[in-house]
């Protein structure tokens, strides 16, 4: 499947898994260093919270999602800072 990607720039993390939460396929995070990372899991939030501290922010990051609604309501994340109540 041939999905399309997301760029995400300087986005406020925590507000970004809550709308990753509301997604119902997978949410994959790729960052520039080659780091691909599956935001529905836990355990890959951790590791992607770690990265952040680590290096203070993920300036740029790829967003690629499973389902197509789920990308649409990343993209209006992405554009407006807020999660639709679909």
């Amino acid at each position: 499947m041939d999905n399309q990607k997301i760029k995400l720039h300087n986005i406020d993390f925590d507000e970004f898994l809550k709308a990753v939460d509301t997604c119902t396929g997978n949410v994959y995070l790729e960052t520039e260093e080659g780091d691909v990372l599956n935001l529905k899991s836990k355990l890959c939030q951790i590791i992607g919270i770690a990265k952040i501290f680590s290096n203070q922010e993920i300036g740029e990051a790829t967003i690629r999602c499973s389902n197509p609604e789920d990308e649409t309501k990343l993209f209006r994340f992405n554009l407006y800072g807020e999660i639709s109540e679909k």
